[in-house]
């Protein structure tokens, strides 16, 4: 099995959740690049990463959950996505530290207003072409105490009985990770 697990925005694809993932899917692959974060860099590495790979699954966390909607035809649990991040982005428009290492040693990164904008397209049609089937490839979690985004009403509209509340905040930890996603990552996958 292989899983392509999608970071969210200062982050990196040495994020935890990409190592929980590793150790609760022994045996499977888990692919965790790191994002860039202007917007057609990104999209264009994930779709690569699709295209080239073909995983089983798609994980997106956050920043990553609004990029795993976007590729179409993939299987993918999103948990705790940003469906709006041009307005979170705009809150932070200058230098910001990435949070954990990232492969290229870079250790900051600079959002502008050129950058916000790019997401803010990309939201026009961020929900065009969901049809019956797409519905059924996408799973959304959402922390009942998220601190940062809840986009759960929003998601619940496009998606309607795919979305599901868990006891948690923004970002999981390994627990959450074993007993909420888990099963219902084995269980999407086993249904290939």
């Amino acid at each position: 099995m292989t899983i392509l697990f999608i970071h969210g925005l200062a982050s990196s694809g040495a994020y935890k959740m990409a190592s929980s993932l590793r150790i609760l899917l022994k045996g499977s692959t888990v692919l965790a690049p790191d994002v860039p974060i202007k917007p057609s860099e990104a999209l264009s590495l994930l779709e690569g990463i699709c295209s080239h790979e073909s995983p089983d699954l798609v994980v997106g966390l956050s920043l990553g959950g609004f990029w795993a909607q976007k590729l179409r035809g993939m299987k993918k649990i999103l948990v705790n996505p940003d469906l709006h991040p041009s307005k979170l982005l705009r809150s932070k428009i200058g230098i910001m530290e990435y949070l954990s290492p990232r492969r290229d040693g870079e250790t900051s990164f600079e959002i502008t207003e050129s950058i916000c904008q790019g997401y803010e397209t990309l939201e026009m049609s961020e929900f065009d072409g969901l049809d019956a089937e797409e519905t059924a490839l996408t799973t959304g979690f959402f922390a009942d105490h998220d601190e940062m985004v809840d986009c759960f009403d929003e998601f619940c509209i496009h998606y309607p009985g795919r979305g599901f509340r868990y006891p948690g905040t923004h970002l999981p930890n390994f627990p959450q990770i074993k007993n909420y996603f888990l099963p219902v990552i084995l269980d999407e996958v086993s249904s290939e």
